[in-house]
């Protein structure tokens, strides 16, 4: 009887572990979520002009926040715009704080470990950034003693550790105080992308920003959490479709200013 009671409790034991691998564990898919709720939310950068920024009328504009109203509307659903820090993007993506990231963020094989990237939307370049008449580098060791701003936590400040150990990496908070750093004349160089220049040398035309050294090309993508397959398979959709018909062209030229690059880019 007791051989018989031990083995009607194993065999209920593995009765139980066995329905749970059938019913495995729950899953919320994120686009029939937000299909179902009708909200969107989208982690953005209000700070850095001109992926996002306020507009002279206080309304939050951008090439990633009109992209992210754009989404919005292709999923009938209402947005809400979350804004976020270079540092906290991944973080508050994987905290399920927003449902995707379109927040110039470039994608790097690390990066890849705990996101899931889309398709690029929007192609820059990185680049250190001086005063008119600066020298144009060709090598990365003429970095070197050089007092470089840059936001913490960046794809910038990630490429300068790893690869200009030699020069003097002045890390801010966020990319305006970076920015305003070197306008002050805190820093001799800062290091961001081509559409954030153009629009800092826009903006300060008595500076003369030129590039000092040329970094590499960085494709900007759109983020979710991993496992996130069918919403980043409707985004790569989304992407491709918007591309076909113009409606991304249209949104880089209007915001980054093609026709109006800095010298050397």
């Amino acid at each position: 009887m007791k051989r018989l009671r031990q083995f009607r409790i194993t065999a209920m034991a593995l009765a139980a572990i066995f329905a749970g691998l059938i019913a495995g564990p729950a899953h919320a898919d994120k686009l029939q979520d937000i299909l179902a709720n009708g909200k969107l939310r989208v982690g953005v950068l209000l700070d850095a002009a001109p992926w996002g920024f306020k507009a002279a009328d206080g309304s939050d504009t951008g090439l990633d926040i009109e992209l992210a109203k754009l989404m919005a509307k292709d999923l009938n659903a209402e947005l809400e715009l979350v804004p976020l820090t270079g540092q906290s993007r991944i973080p508050s993506l994987l905290a399920d704080k927003v449902d995707l990231l379109i927040a110039a963020a470039g994608a790097t094989p690390e990066r890849a470990q705990q996101v899931m990237f889309s398709q690029p939307y929007a192609a820059v370049s990185l680049g250190v950034y001086g005063a008119k008449g600066t020298p144009h580098l060709d090598d990365v060791s003429g970095l070197e003693g050089k007092q470089i701003a840059v936001a913490k936590g960046s794809t910038l400040d990630t490429w300068l550790t790893d690869n200009a150990s030699g020069a003097n990496i002045v890390r801010f908070e966020d990319t305006p105080s970076a920015i305003a750093a070197y306008l002050a004349g805190q820093v001799e160089f800062f290091a961001e992308n081509s559409a954030i220049a153009v629009k800092v040398a826009q903006e300060n035309p008595g500076k003369g920003i030129e590039i000092a050294y040329l970094i590499r090309q960085s494709p900007a993508h759109a983020a979710v959490r991993p496992g996130e397959q069918n919403f980043l398979n409707w985004i790569n959709t989304f992407l491709f479709y918007h591309r076909l018909n113009g409606d991304l062209g249209r949104l880089q030229k209007r915001f980054f200013n093609e026709e109006q690059n800095l010298p050397h880019m």
